[in-house]
């Protein structure tokens, strides 16, 4: 998971959601206390919003940057074969599905930007354990539920260029979608509801909040809180479903935690946002453009 730091990248076109009509989003907000269901209206988080049609934004060249260092960015045909007949393929979401990392984000509009964007450097490259970092960066600021929502409504998500087409090429050849994420669900069902992805397929994070709303903490029984949470959620998925062929797609160490015995098959690198080049190194495919993944299906 998980702004956009030392990528020196800079956006121009901002994508907003579209090929979708959704209603309201049940976004609930639990602790031991209260169990009170918070209703966040997707028209009114993507209203602001210029255009989400996954329009190109401008992006550094890091295709550039890594090709005299990587030798992963022309996928093998066993690669490929297992690409093209993954039954499931599961998408990391902070600048991998979305162009931004929405804890760093939402800690921006707090105000605590610049320390939480340090931890998140850190949480990604796989330098300090992931609920460790997790615990740090929401201390920095400890956001409430209607700071959240005023959040979720001025800076809505954006989608990463292509996104949207392939997820829809994979629905239509019926692969299974997942989302799993460190960030968090009242963040992410609104994206997922744009993808048409099912909440139930989606695995994040749940912020927890008191009577009055005030920041109580994030539900540390989800398998996403956590290191290896994500290959965790990876095996559950393969358990239950007994998927015989699974890929994993996202951009930090927590991603690559997935690609293990009995978890993904597949770990593809998403470069186009940020590039970790320690993760990078050790995918099995790395690709800055989500027309490669979609080209490739044919």
């Amino acid at each position: 998971m998980e702004g956009l730091i030392s990528a020196g990248i800079n956006f121009k076109s901002v994508p907003s959601f579209s090929h979708t009509s959704l209603s309201s989003i049940l976004v609930p907000a639990f602790n031991h206390r209260v169990t009170r269901p918070v209703f966040i209206s997707p028209s009114r988080i993507m209203r602001n919003s210029k255009s989400f049609n996954s329009v190109a934004a401008s992006v550094q060249p890091l295709e550039a940057s890594a090709a005299g260092r990587l030798d992963n960015t022309l996928p093998s045909k066993e690669v490929l074969d297992v690409w093209r007949n993954a039954e499931a393929v599961c998408f990391d979401v902070d600048s991998t599905v979305c162009l931004d990392e929405g804890i760093d984000e939402l800690a921006d509009f707090c105000g605590a930007g610049k320390a939480v964007a340090e931890w998140t450097a850190r949480a990604m490259s796989g330098s300090v354990p992931f609920e460790e970092a997790l615990a740090a960066r929401l201390s920095l600021f400890n956001p409430s539920l209607s700071q959240v929502q005023d959040f979720l409504e001025k800076r809505p998500p954006r989608l990463s260029p292509g996104i949207d087409v392939l997820v829809k090429k994979l629905k239509d050849k019926n692969t299974n979608v997942y989302l799993i994420s460190g960030g968090f669900r009242q963040m992410i069902n609104p994206v997922a509801s744009t993808l048409g992805v099912p909440l139930e397929n989606v695995f994040a994070n749940q912020l927890l909040f008191g009577s009055s709303g005030e920041f109580s903490g994030f539900d540390t029984n989800e398998p996403t809180s956590r290191s290896g949470g994500k290959a965790t959620a990876v095996q559950q998925l393969r358990k239950v479903h007994g998927y015989k062929s699974l890929v994993m797609i996202g951009d930090g160490a927590t991603d690559l935690e997935a690609r293990q015995p009995g978890g993904a098959d597949l770990f593809v690198c998403y470069g186009g946002v940020q590039l970790r080049e320690t993760v990078a190194a050790k995918a099995d495919w790395l690709v800055f453009n989500f027309k490669d993944l979609i080209n490739s299906l044919d």
